[in-house]
């Protein structure tokens, strides 16, 4: 992962730093006299825009962003300031009231770059700071096309927000407009539009610094200086749609995502992404139960504010027609839920001690794998995960494909290393051992237990979200849920609990597998538990001895760590 984004968090808490005492605004406020380097980690001087975040006192701004180096070009961030005044002896001048005497500076500073000083005292709301503030944004608008109507970016655009904040009423440019490239096909996922760029560089220096890929720049100069990628090259990494996120305006625009949706209209719902072991936290924006866009979603622990194009394009399966809506059981009668787990209570019950097996996608939720290894607990059943395997990089995207591969070792339903129970598991149902296999999620055809292996059975138990070979020879099919569809947690590779929220409704007779996992551990093991998530999760934390101490109240949006 790249520095941007990596945390230690078995290291020992470092000292507390330095604080110092500045005002802003007339109010005065303690803050630290240095802050990480976004790329580094190293402490720097704490910046006017810092110190001002820390006192709830807003500065507008393009150029800057906390993860990203300074930059210092948009002077929309322009403040006045003033230091105490020094006598000839370098010590401060006092006023009557034994207070330090300030020397406002007759030059406003650039809030994002200018570092804080002991007694300082910076003005945000002055008549000049007012007055620069419209400067700046005149200055910006007058060659920007008038385009909201149609931008993606309308609803969510800082040129937009500041205009209306800060901004004046009305134009003094008379002149046309300079016309530059519309609709420049960037890469295979970004679609640039530069006149309505503002020339930031914001995304040049997140596919330099923080993914390493210098593959952004100007060129040309004064009102015609435009973004562009190297000549020759296109802008293809799998962090292109990054770029999307911090672009202030609707310069750079997602293919996926262009002219889909009014951004007002979306439910944001915060979610994890489940491409990988690492876990993103994102933001779904979702509409009349259909999935529009995934979103990173901030969080230093662990993909800071980012994600990659891989997990974050990833979600279209969610919406497939031909997902696995209806209930079936053996002879495709007609079912209802109540009925078929009635008769999974009965055929499990009746199954011999040792006869069967589970295997549980690691792209179940923590709650579900521990009702699941409940379930086994009582059968007596080997259990076992698919392992699922890629390619990973530097910065986010990881070599293990599960999102909960370390839930599953941690509720006992994985073996270590994954996957490795699953050559038995087929050795066992060839010789006539196990007579019922309890499949979650997925394809076991494709991982050594073939065709010829499931017609054996006695009984296949299936839960599955998209139609396969194994669902399709089921005698038992539940449908499943996206997590998109239910809430739950992931516990990621580092050991990062991490819980996720509902943001679309599931089609059909689809459930969210703990829902019916649950009504069939009470049926088979007749002990009861919690139906609420939150009080399943609680149950869990106190049985499985990894999870202890934890609770659903306060796992928060960043999670919590727990021993692997």
């Amino acid at each position: 992962m790249s520095n941007a984004a990596t945390i230690t968090e078995s290291k020992p808490n470092p000292p507390a730093p330095e604080k110092i005492n500045i005002r802003v605004n007339g109010r005065e406020i303690e803050v630290p006299k240095t802050t990480p380097d976004p790329l580094s980690s190293k402490p720097l001087p704490t910046t006017m825009i810092q110190a001002c975040t820390l006192a709830n006192v807003d500065v507008p701004h393009y150029c800057y962003h906390p993860r990203l180096p300074v930059a210092g070009n948009c002077r929309m961030c322009l403040v006045e300031f003033g230091t105490p005044a020094l006598g000839p002896d370098r010590k401060p001048i006092l006023n009557p009231d034994g207070t330090a005497r300030i020397a406002r500076s007759p030059r406003p500073a650039i809030a994002c770059a200018t570092p804080i000083s002991p007694g300082m005292e910076i003005y945000t709301n002055t008549p000049a700071v007012k007055q620069m503030r419209e400067g700046v944004l005149e200055f910006l608008l007058i060659n920007h096309p008038l385009d909201c109507p149609i931008c993606d970016q309308a609803g969510e655009c800082k040129l937009q927000e500041y205009s209306v904040d800060y901004g004046k009423s009305e134009s003094r440019f008379m002149e046309p407009k300079v016309h530059k490239p519309k609709r420049v096909d960037l890469g295979p996922r970004i679609v640039l539009d530069d006149e309505r760029c503002i020339l930031c560089t914001r995304c040049i220096r997140f596919t330099k610094d923080i993914v390493g890929d210098d593959a952004l720049g100007i060129i040309s100069r004064g009102s015609h200086s435009t973004l562009t990628a190297y000549p020759g090259k296109v802008f293809d990494n799998n962090y292109t749609l990054n770029t999307v996120d911090i672009c202030p305006v609707g310069a750079l625009t997602s293919k996926d995502f262009r002219f889909q949706m009014r951004v007002w209209f979306l439910k944001e719902t915060k979610s994890i992404c489940t491409s990988c072991a690492t876990g993103c936290n994102i933001v779904i924006g979702s509409r009349e139960e259909k999935v529009y866009r995934y979103e990173p979603r901030e969080n230093s622990a662990v993909n800071a504010s980012w994600m990659c194009d891989y997990g974050r394009l990833n979600y279209k399966w969610i919406g497939r027609e031909d997902r696995i809506t209806k209930l079936q059981n053996p002879g495709g009668r007609p079912a209802t839920w109540s009925q078929l787990l009635k008769q999974l209570g009965e055929v499990l019950n009746s199954t011999p001690t040792n006869a069967v097996a589970i295997v549980a996608s690691a792209r179940q939720t923590n709650e579900e794998l521990y009702l699941l290894s409940r379930l086994g607990k009582k059968l007596g059943a080997l259990t076992d995960s698919v392992p699922r395997m890629g390619e990973g990089d530097k910065l986010l995207l990881r070599s293990d494909r599960n999102p909960n591969s370390t839930g599953a070792r941690l509720t006992g339903i994985s073996a270590e290393p994954v996957g490795s129970n699953l050559q038995k598991i087929a050795q066992d149902i060839r010789d006539g051992g196990i007579k019922t296999l309890i499949v979650f999620g997925e394809d076991v055809t494709k991982h050594g237990i073939g065709e010829d292996l499931l017609g054996k059975l006695e009984t296949l138990i299936v839960s599955d979200i998209l139609p396969n070979q194994t669902t399709k020879l089921a005698h038992y099919l539940l449908p499943g849920c996206a997590h998109a569809e239910k809430r739950g947690t992931f516990t990621n590779a580092k050991g990062r609990v991490q819980k996720f929220l509902k943001a679309v409704e599931p089609p059909g007779d689809a459930r969210p597998e703990g829902e019916f996992l649950h009504e069939l551990v009470l049926s088979v093991t007749g002990q009861n538990g919690f139906v609420s998530i939150e009080g399943l999760f609680n149950q869990m934390a106190a049985e499985v001895p990894a999870f202890n101490g934890l609770t659903w109240g306060t796992l928060g949006d960043p999670g919590r760590s727990v021993p692997i």
